[in-house]
């Protein structure tokens, strides 16, 4: 097995890439490609753009996600963006093996396109594909568990005994990060609200990250944030381009309050807590206590201050009061899925999982 293995975490919202044995990938950028118009090109229409990376300042209206809620709608922006991942990384390591994370939604057409476009078009010598789930499973150093992972474009739950997942039990909820960021955009511009205004987008980013937070309890943090007088908080004000200060509602400060009471935000399914139980009690009896004591939180939204907390508070509260539930959170928990399969990589428990090109070219000949 090689000393390194280039390996790539691609999310709906942002790509986490690096070498195996680090402690946290070396590349984190959005998952976001743009078409800018390039008359050069001669040819039909789709002939005459041109893609890159993030976002055009001067051409703010032509971004968008390649991957959606988990799923791929645009290969081409996937592969302009794996291409510029291994391209810097293959300038000091041109035959360094490549392993791909993969949402549990991926279809097997998927699957056969990520190994065509690396094997055919990347000429990568090896590549495993990795589900992003068990990565996580590993990250934390346990074999038995329950997995709650809640990133840009879905909120999943898995359970796993033995290091396999119990998979009838698993949920997929389709809330997560970029329903917040709706919500944001919507409450905090209105009518006005523009997806592609460059103001727009870093005033939410800057509120999620820096403003929001989940409380213990929804009717108490409301009563207590209308009880503040105006412009006691000096966090709860953002400026507008002329630098005229607004006040952030209760409710915006709230908002990640979303994965814990959809209902109160229109949106459908069970909440983050109800999911856990759900998968949980849809294990055999025998399991319960072994899962319930090692449930672990991953992903850029349990990052929210007052997350995992209220996710404990909710799992003991009704259901698992007699058991010991035990939240299982780490510092890099956004990038739990990297890391585990950093440590999957030099594992010779998975040797027969990786694919060589030799392997692939005999498959495509059969």
């Amino acid at each position: 097995m090689a000393a390194r293995t280039i390996i790539i975490d691609h999310g709906s919202g942002f790509l986490k890439a690096g070498l195996s044995g680090w402690n946290e990938p070396q590349m984190v950028f959005p998952s976001i490609v743009n078409y800018v118009p390039c008359r050069e090109n001669p040819g039909p229409s789709y002939a005459q753009r041109r893609v890159s990376l993030g976002i055009d300042i001067c051409h703010p209206d032509t971004f968008s996600y390649p991957i959606q809620r988990g799923r791929i709608l645009n290969w081409e922006g996937v592969e302009h963006i794996w291409s510029f991942v291994l391209e810097r990384h293959r300038r000091e390591h041109e035959d360094f093996p490549v392993m791909v994370t993969e949402s549990p939604l991926k279809e097997p057409a998927d699957r056969r396109k990520t190994l065509e476009i690396m094997f055919e078009l990347q000429d990568v010598p090896s590549i495993l594909l990795a589900d992003q789930l068990e990565m996580s499973l590993y990250a934390s150093g346990l074999l038995t568990g329950v997995v709650v992972d809640s990133g840009y474009g879905l909120t999943r739950v898995q359970p796993f005994h033995l290091g396999r997942p119990l998979r009838p039990s698993g949920k997929t909820l389709e809330f997560a990060g970029q329903d917040l960021t709706a919500y944001l955009f919507r409450s905090l511009f209105k009518e006005d609200c523009n997806r592609h205004n460059l103001f727009q987008l870093e005033t939410v980013a800057t509120t999620q990250m820096s403003k929001c937070y989940v409380p213990q309890n929804l009717a108490e943090a409301l009563d207590f944030r209308q009880s503040l007088p105006s412009g006691s908080d000096e966090n709860n004000t953002y400026q507008l381009p002329d630098g005229t200060p607004v006040e952030l509602t209760p409710m915006q400060r709230l908002a990640p309050e979303m994965f814990f009471s959809p209902q109160v935000f229109d949106l459908q399914g069970p909440s983050i807590s109800q999911a856990v139980v759900d998968a949980i009690l849809a294990c055999e009896a025998a399991v319960h206590p072994l899962l319930t004591s090692h449930v672990m939180a991953c992903g850029g939204n349990t990052l929210y201050p007052g997350f995992t907390k209220r996710l404990y508070k909710e799992l003991i509260a009704d259901h698992f009061s007699s058991t010991k539930a035990t939240m299982w959170v780490g510092s890099n928990r956004n990038f739990s899925v990297w890391l585990g399969a950093s440590v999957v990589a030099h594992l010779s428990s998975y040797k027969s999982e990786w694919m060589t090109k030799e392997e692939y070219e005999e498959s495509q000949r059969l």
